[in-house]
């Protein structure tokens, strides 16, 4: 579990974000851009809370070459699998 300082409105906001262990896996196993397009994502949806499904519920969101599937909470998110196609 890490907590994530996330400024957005002048007011840091704290929020959870948690990686399975294939998601962990799969990160390492991305060349440099993969990872970072991966990443970006994530903290995209992160500052985004409004645009979460409901607590529990689940989503994809995609990018030029990558894909995230997360659960919201509402402390944070859980990103349980991921792609990238480069």
């Amino acid at each position: 579990m890490v907590l994530q300082p996330i400024m957005r409105t002048g007011q840091p906001m704290m929020y959870r974000v948690d990686l399975a262990v294939r998601v962990e896996d799969a990160l390492d196993e991305l060349p440099e851009e993969g990872r970072r397009e991966v990443l970006e994502m994530i903290a995209a949806i992160l500052v985004r809370k409004e645009s979460w499904p409901a607590a529990g519920g689940w989503d994809v969101r995609f990018a030029a070459r990558s894909w995230v599937a997360f659960t919201a909470y509402s402390d944070g998110i859980d990103v349980y699998d991921l792609g990238w196609a480069g």
